[in-house]
């Protein structure tokens, strides 16, 4: 066997346990003294050499974020069907139904206003300590997930900056971004269209969202389906 450094590791002699083969024991359990120690040892250093090897090989995650109503989810879905290793899906809505009814439009947890912007309804989305933290440890626990080996696809909605804080995190891993557009018009009648969104949050985030952030790959899911989408991410980042 060879370890991650290329060095053959070579098993202890089994000599002082062949003598104890009709013992009740198992045989291992028959070698005495530095067979014993010798024999750990050797575990030990497999143990070590693989867990290198495991080190050496970085989870892949792919970020979708556009605006709500993009179609993230659809895209993520359809990507796992067709990438060669199993990746999770982790969505922003999961931690953010985490949060009690009460902070769900409260100061402390997101509160939302709605305000008129082109003469339209948009709905201002304001984070309280509460809903920020919850923001900050799901980024975390993305990034814990991937430490763990985890190939990940990522649907969240980034604004004020929490880019940065994404690369922050995540830089460390096979780590792609892809924003998923499509035109305020086709977002507000798929935000009419759908009973769990509040009318004005796309025309809100339309301008914010993209803002500033030069993407790996960017998809029009006005002009492809999920599954064309993912067919592109898929074959861009060779999943």
């Amino acid at each position: 066997m060879r370890s991650g450094s290329g060095s053959t590791i070579v098993p202890p002699p089994m000599s002082s346990a062949r003598n104890c083969r009709a013992s009740a024991g198992p045989v291992w359990w028959c070698a005495t003294g530095s067979s014993i120690r010798s024999r750990i040892v050797f575990l030990l250093r497999v143990v070590e050499s693989c867990s290198e090897a495991a080190s050496k090989v970085k989870a892949r995650i792919v970020l979708l974020n556009g605006v709500g109503s993009a179609g993230k989810s659809s895209i993520a879905r359809a990507l796992q069907t067709i990438t060669a290793a199993p990746f999770l899906h982790v969505q922003m809505d999961s931690f953010l139904e985490m949060l009690p009814d009460a902070l769900q439009d409260h100061a402390d947890g997101f509160s939302y206003e709605t305000v008129r912007q082109d003469g339209k309804p948009a709905v201002v989305i304001r984070a309280g300590p509460v809903g920020e933290r919850t923001l900050r440890g799901m980024r975390h626990a993305i990034a814990a997930m991937a430490g763990q080996g985890n190939d990940l696809i990522v649907d969240d909605v980034l604004c004020n900056g929490e880019l940065s804080d994404c690369v922050d995190l995540l830089s460390a891993f096979d780590f792609h971004l892809v924003g998923v557009m499509a035109p305020l018009e086709v977002l507000e009648a798929r935000e009419a269209r759908r009973a769990d969104r509040l009318p004005g949050l796309a025309r809100w985030q339309y301008e914010r969202v993209h803002a500033g952030i030069s993407y790996d790959l960017e998809v029009d899911t006005s002009q492809s389906t999920p599954l064309e989408c993912a067919r592109r991410i898929q074959q861009r980042f060779q999943l």
